[in-house]
């Protein structure tokens, strides 16, 4: 990722403008956990985040969590069980293209938490859920993450 996290907030504080949206870089917190990190243990009441996974020079995964996805937000990714998509899944139908060959479901969620960056992005929901679905869409666009969706939408 080339830009800071703060860089991509400022520039998606313009593109908000450009939607009508009145937003300041102040309306969005920027949290970076780097590598090693704990994942967040819950997204606080009245609030949403739009969230990216980095490894090495490229970013993973780009997700959101509305105010009823506290799961999304806090551990799903960790998880290959957790959902029909998430982090630890698409790591693992990737691993050998990755030259992670030794990671299995009972390790991924270990790995993601020890050598990915993670970078949340987080607004109050009177913002709207349109103003983080462009968010997310925003992210997706400047950081082209590995992971995106699911195969059959690539």
């Amino acid at each position: 990722m080339n830009a800071t996290a703060e860089q991509l907030r400022d520039d998606f504080v313009k593109v908000a403008c450009l939607a009508g949206v009145a937003l300041s870089a102040s309306d969005i917190a920027v949290e970076v956990l780097k590598a090693p990190h704990q994942p967040p243990t819950a997204l606080a009441s009245r609030k949403m985040a739009a969230y990216v996974f980095l490894w090495r020079d490229r970013c993973l995964k780009v997700g959101k969590a509305g105010p009823k996805s506290q799961a999304r937000y806090v551990s799903q990714h960790y998880n290959p069980a957790s959902s029909r998509s998430n982090l630890a899944r698409s790591i693992l139908e990737h691993r050998d293209e990755l030259d992670l060959g030794h990671l299995g479901e009972a390790t991924v969620g270990d790995w993601i938490k020890g050598n990915t960056t993670r970078a949340n992005f987080i607004m109050d929901r009177a913002a709207g859920v349109p103003v983080l679905g462009l968010l997310e869409s925003f992210l997706q666009c400047r950081l082209q993450p590995m992971f995106e969706g699911f195969e059959s939408q690539r």
